[in-house]
């Protein structure tokens, strides 16, 4: 069975493309095919970036992009909350809709693959993931299922006890930013029968946290596909991934108490703040110099060399940094109190 990588990119988070496929090529994926899902059109950065590596291609099926623009499309008009709420925003009838561009992962040339979010960076081996994917349709690796559930489900709408099961529906809860999963397993004929569940009622049970991530966590769920999370059943061994998380920094590898992580998520950290960073503007972002080790890797002598900060702008990082501390310590304590 071939194996492959997806990532959904495009000039936007360029910069970070560059860190991700750096970081595969040094940190245990070299001969694993990548392919780029393309965002939207603005790829005039990405196709160039793709000429200069053999292993990288663009996804190229227009087919499966329109047919799963089209499949969002149809399940999020009948949201009638989201439409309420996106219409007052002045937003578009789809929120996001280039995001549900992911799911034309399973139209793709990989037998099995992984998914990547852009502003990630690999950091070991992905033989493991892979390998579950013998056994599991899906497989996750990470602690979405510590969260409340209402970032993925609206809890507040009667239909969802009617669909799911709550017990089971926590454990099987994942991030979107990412997957691996088979080719195929959500494909036109299953998804025809979960759109008409999804425009006859059951749309309304997704989050409005979120679009592609709820999408992807109700066909899941809804197909009954096997699911595995290393994170929920293996949780004594495995890394964190979230770039809030301590982690210690060796070779710019980061490693979790010893552990190597598999990945780092740069999720909620906004392109623009990364663009500027690399434009050589003093821009803090948690392991800011692991990133840009990574982002300038083939091109070290391009790195921007940053100016330090003023006097100002060191204060208020530091009286950050310290309100931030106090509030930790409160929400410790208040945890210790209410866990007694």
């Amino acid at each position: 069975m071939s194996a492959g990588i997806y990532i959904l990119a495009n000039d936007v988070v360029f910069d970070h493309l560059v860190a991700l496929l750096n970081s595969l090529e040094v940190n245990g994926a070299k001969d694993i095919p990548v392919c780029i899902i393309p965002y939207d059109d603005n790829l005039k950065k990405v196709q160039v970036e793709i000429a200069t590596r053999p292993h990288v291609t663009l996804f190229e099926n227009t087919e499966s992009i329109i047919f799963w623009e089209h499949f969002a499309t149809q399940v999020w008009k009948t949201h009638a909350k989201a439409q309420k709420v996106w219409q007052a925003k002045g937003w578009t009838p789809v929120h996001c809709l280039e995001m549900h561009r992911k799911f034309c992962c399973f139209d793709g040339h990989f037998d099995k693959f992984i998914y990547f979010d852009a502003d990630t960076l690999l950091m070991g081996s992905l033989d493991y993931i892979y390998q579950k994917l013998d056994k599991f349709d899906w497989v996750a690796n990470d602690f979405q299922y510590k969260s409340d559930l209402n970032y993925v489900f609206d809890l507040s709408s009667p239909k969802l006890a009617e669909i799911f099961n709550f017990g089971k529906l926590h454990s099987h809860i994942f991030c979107a930013g990412w997957f691996a999963a088979k080719k195929g397993i959500l494909n036109r004929n299953n998804s025809n029968q979960l759109l008409e569940n999804l425009i006859s009622g059951e749309a309304e049970i997704l989050s409005l946290r979120g679009t592609d991530q709820p999408l992807f966590n109700y066909l899941v769920a809804r197909s009954g596909i096997s699911f595995y999370n290393f994170a929920y059943h293996q949780s004594a061994g495995v890394t964190g991934n979230h770039w809030s998380s301590k982690f210690d920094v060796r070779d710019y590898v980061l490693y979790d108490k010893g552990r190597r992580l598999t990945y780092l998520h740069y999720m909620s950290i906004s392109a623009a703040k990364i663009n500027q960073l690399c434009a050589g503007e003093d821009v803090e972002i948690p392991y800011r110099d692991v990133f840009l080790h990574y982002r300038y890797l083939n091109s070290p002598e391009t790195r921007p060399k940053l100016a330090p900060p003023n006097l100002l702008v060191r204060l208020q990082r530091n009286l950050k940094a310290w309100v931030i501390q106090k509030l930790n310590n409160v929400q410790f304590k208040l945890r210790n109190f209410w866990d007694r």
